[in-house]
């Protein structure tokens, strides 16, 4: 008669992603966050995880928690085996999908650059479709469903596009009361919350080491750029996003005065793109207009 015994239960694979995300991530809050779910949900998935193992894998603190030495040796196998699950998840998804492209970006990029160069994709490649996610920072590419990412990063890997160069901008009537920078005193300096550093560093660049810029803050560029247009004030202009403006005089830069920053616009993908293939179309395409 065979003897077929009970198979050793294995350990749920949410839990191991939830004890993953926390360990890398250093904490169960930033966990749920990238998961997607309540920071008890990661909680309580860890400890069946611990449970199951009979052995800690977090030392709890009121500051919050901190690996084991067991959680510590086991975590870089982990992060190395759910980065291929997420990549070979991707490369399902191109497989079924293989005439679509999606780009996660900057919400100012995703409207003031790329979006009006997708009318000229369309109709070099009218079989790719573009599906573009704006958002604030850049996703784990080895673990989102996109194929790239386009933000602004300093050196390193993936193409840079374009530098990013900045300098004031405003409409032209509001130019005729600028003939040096230190006019800019008089005047509203309008500023987007996430380079909020900007005027600083084109003032340094102008030799206007005690300017300090006074006007409305914006938490979405593109409205600080509108508003620029309307003649709100002078804006710190991201050259790359307010090219159109410029080209239509729409706005003007009243100074000769630029400063580059350290990064440029740059497309980046986490695994290599097969010649010819839809991706690799899209960014050699970007690539060429940038």
């Amino acid at each position: 008669m065979p003897v077929a015994p009970p198979r050793p239960k294995g350990l749920p694979l949410n839990a191991l992603r939830a004890f993953e995300a926390a360990a890398r991530l250093g904490g169960f809050a930033a966990a749920a966050i990238e998961l997607g779910v309540t920071a008890g949900a990661v909680t309580a998935h860890v400890k069946a995880l611990e449970d199951s193992l009979g052995a800690p894998l977090f030392e709890r603190h009121a500051q919050g928690v901190r690996l084991t030495g067991l959680g510590a040796r086991v975590l870089p196998a982990f992060t190395r085996a759910f980065d291929a699950l997420g990549l070979a998840v991707q490369s399902l998804r191109t497989e079924a999908a293989p005439r679509t492209v999606h780009i996660a970006t900057l919400p100012a990029i995703a409207q003031l650059w790329l979006s009006p160069r997708l009318p000229a994709i369309r109709a070099a490649a009218p079989e790719i479709t573009i599906s573009i996610t704006a958002m604030e920072t850049p996703p784990d590419l080895k673990r989102a469903p996109f194929d790239f990412n386009l933000f602004y990063r300093r050196g390193g890997a993936g193409q840079g596009l374009t530098p990013d160069v900045i300098f004031p901008v405003c409409a032209p009537a509001l130019a005729d009361r600028l003939t040096r920078p230190e006019d800019l005193a008089g005047l509203p300096c309008l500023a987007d919350s996430v380079w909020a550093d900007d005027w600083r560093l084109w003032a340094r660049a102008a030799g206007l080491e005690a300017f300090s810029p006074r006007g409305p803050v914006f938490s979405l560029y593109a409205l600080a750029v509108e508003e620029a247009v309307n003649g709100a004030g002078v804006l710190m202009g991201h050259g790359a996003l307010v090219a159109a403006h410029l080209a239509s005089g729409a706005l003007v830069a009243p100074f000769d005065v630029e400063h580059r920053l350290d990064r440029d616009l740059t497309l980046w993908s986490a695994r290599p793109l097969r010649p010819d293939s839809p991706a690799a179309r899209v960014a050699e395409w970007l690539a060429s207009v940038g």
